[in-house]
């Protein structure tokens, strides 16, 4: 490791740190991509200005079998604002790494649980709440949206 391309990168990485700060991140966003740059350069010993895509494909790859998606698209997306930001350079790796879509259903509230929680419930408003939202299949957000007006007395809807 050369002294000059530590020296290089601290001073680009104190410029990405107020960059992080004048776009209006999130403390936590700005911690995770600060620290997804840090593991970057220290791997590639701070040479990180002119990384190709095959470099870039061997790290993700190594550091997937370590860490989660969520960490490794977080490096990427630091990495990303690093080239784009401080260096002022294009992102030309776009199809660089793509996480696997989970799809999962929600979870279903069986008849017996909806008693039991109703049940067990003292507050007569809630528990209308419960019935109300498991009777209409609503989601929690649409139940507490309801109003007067949504009732149809008339046809008993």
């Amino acid at each position: 490791m050369s002294p000059s391309f530590e020296a290089d990168f601290k001073r680009r990485y104190s410029a990405l740190d107020k960059h992080l700060h004048l776009k209006g991140f999130r403390p936590k966003t700005i911690e995770a991509y600060a620290r997804g740059v840090r593991r970057i350069a220290g791997h590639f010993e701070y040479r990180i200005d002119d990384l190709s895509a095959e470099q870039l494909t061997d790290y993700f790859a190594e550091l997937l079998e370590t860490h989660s998606w969520a960490s490794v698209k977080l490096d990427l997306y630091g990495l990303k604002f690093y080239y784009e930001h401080v260096l002022r350079k294009p992102w030309e790796h776009v199809g660089l790494i793509k996480p696997p879509r989970g799809r999962h259903l929600p979870d279903i509230v069986t008849v017996d649980e909806v008693a039991r929680l109703v049940r067990s419930t003292r507050v007569l408003s809630y528990r209308v709440l419960f019935f109300t939202l498991y009777s209409m299949g609503l989601r929690l957000g649409e139940g507490l949206g309801l109003t007067v007006a949504d009732i149809d007395a008339a046809r008993r809807r």
